[in-house]
């Protein structure tokens, strides 16, 4: 397992040259993802994903190396002295790289400075675009009875020049499947050396762009009439051409872009903490989710009430939570204090929604009650319906929560002790990532609390029209009557109070049902 340097403590440094994969985060390999996370600094291309950079240390130093076709953030030669200048310093270091770093990668370029620097390096490789971008068009590139050889070529180099150290005529000959990476700029040349050598013109071909990600486009057609469609269909770099039999089986086999989502680009406010379920969700039907999160939940600053509730935890009846947070609040306090789950045997629990039971069942403690309706006033006609009132009870909340759980209980004859469980704020950032992304294009934005409506709105200049050029999805009544006051339109209201709501909310939208 890559170790950081504060962990390896020999005071040598070593460099991971880590393949990323082509796009979509989770191609890359376990020990890809441990060297990442371990760093003590991460050197990056353009084409690795944020979602991967977010899960580098948070005192991670971070280099952007760009190499980009027009957009070199840094020359290879200044990169390969920025990994020696890290190794020598006594570094555990990442490189990480687009697709896997010894195929058309360079990293063969960068392991060679490092040797000749003396400096300890391991390769870690990921899966290249040649096989994954075809796999996510539904293009498989060997296939029994069809193709059985794969021939990788880069389409970076002119077939015209006479020095070409590509035999275009052997390349011709081949009956396998060719993968051309990198080449759309010379991509009519391509073609043209091929047919010009005796590739027939209508053997099936396909462009795949941005392949395995929520951008990725393809095209098929004929050898010959390939850059023409992909010209027509807006495709460019990056992309990837697939020529041979196995193109023709797309129709057949195409699963990535036929996904509900696939394409649609979705805003998420929820804190980045709790966002994680909702964005997998969301991936995983196709769309292209941008974490933007609204509120960021934080340990409560003063926890001296929460602290000598749960010292006199004896005195208390029920506990009531409404959302996981204050779980989470709740149990990290308690261990803090130095107080086991066996304090709690005589209460019961009253809990708002199913996140919550679930994060208070991951301590140990079944709910007691929970209403069919994830809202603080469910809560309270369940408790009138079966005759309950709690005696006194513990309240442990946000530093931003509402009171009505606390009016209705203590209506109801309850002793209610509120104490905050965990603080809110407003992420720094998140107003002009936000802002970019409206004016690139969001298709749907989703608010699952008040907070995430009332900081969104504010953090955009407290008008709601950027929100309002996407569609708006609401977890809830409560959420929704905030959205409102504040101007925001809303498309559709989740029918169930939860995130598997919320993800069928769009989906309704999107399929028109």
């Amino acid at each position: 397992m890559p170790e950081s340097q504060e962990n390896r403590g020999n005071g040598q440094g070593k460099v991971y040259l880590v393949g990323a994969g082509p796009g979509d985060p989770g191609l890359i390999t376990v020990k890809g993802l441990e060297a990442l996370r371990t760093a003590d600094a991460i050197v990056y291309d353009r084409l690795a994903s944020p979602r991967l950079l977010a899960e580098a240390r948070p005192n991670a130093e971070m280099y952007d190396a760009g190499k980009g076709r027009d957009d070199h953030h840094m020359t290879q030669s200044e990169i390969n002295d920025l990994l020696i200048e890290l190794g020598l310093s006594g570094k555990s270091v990442c490189r990480l790289k687009g697709g896997d770093p010894f195929v058309f990668g360079r990293g063969g370029e960068e392991a060679l400075e490092l040797a000749a620097a003396g400096i300890e390096w391991e390769v870690v490789p990921g899966i290249s675009s040649v096989i994954a971008a075809p796999a996510y068009a539904g293009i498989p590139v060997t296939q029994r009875g069809m193709s059985t050889s794969l021939t990788v070529v880069t389409g970076s180099e002119d077939p015209n020049k006479p020095d070409s150290s590509i035999n275009w005529d052997a390349l011709a000959g081949l009956s396998g499947t060719i993968v051309f990476v990198m080449g759309w700029n010379g991509m009519n040349d391509i073609v043209d050396a091929l047919v010009s050598r005796g590739v027939p013109d209508d053997r099936p071909a396909a462009l795949v762009q941005w392949g395995t990600t929520a951008k990725q486009r393809t095209v098929t057609g004929p050898i010959s009439e390939i850059v023409g469609k992909g010209v027509e269909a807006g495709i460019g770099a990056p992309v990837a051409l697939v020529i041979g039999e196995v193109a023709g089986m797309r129709d057949a086999l195409a699963w990535f872009d036929n996904r509900p989502l696939f394409g649609k680009k979705v805003l998420v406010t929820r804190a980045r903490s709790q966002a994680s379920r909702l964005v997998k969700k969301l991936e995983d039907l196709g769309a292209e989710v941008f974490e933007y999160p609204a509120i960021e939940i934080v340990p409560a600053s003063d926890p001296s009430a929460l602290d000598e509730a749960l010292r006199n935890i004896s005195n208390y009846d029920w506990v009531m939570l409404t959302s996981s947070n204050a779980v989470r609040g709740l149990t990290d306090r308690m261990r803090a204090t130095g107080i086991d789950t066996r304090a709690f045997a005589h209460l019961q629990f009253g809990v708002v929604g199913p996140s919550t039971a679930r994060a208070l069942s991951a301590e140990g403690i079944n709910a007691d009650a929970m209403p069919d309706q994830y809202v603080a006033s469910a809560m309270l006609d369940l408790l009138k319906r079966d005759g309950i009132v709690p005696g006194r009870v513990l309240f442990p909340r946000s530093d931003i929560g509402g009171e009505a759980l606390t009016i209705g209980l203590r209506e109801l004859g309850s002793q209610v002790d509120e104490v905050i469980a965990y603080s809110t704020r407003i992420p720094p950032d998140t107003g002009d990532l936000a802002r970019d992304a409206y004016e690139e294009g969001i298709d749907f934005t989703t608010f699952t609390s008040s907070s995430t409506v009332k900081n969104l709105v504010g953090l955009l200049g407290g008008s709601p029209d950027l929100i309002n050029t996407s569609k708006t999805v609401i977890i809830g009544p409560v959420t929704a009557e905030t959205a409102v006051e504040l101007g925001v339109n809303i498309d559709i209201q989740a029918a169930e109070q939860s995130i598997d709501g919320l993800v069928a909310a769009i989906t309704s939208l999107v399929s028109g049902t």
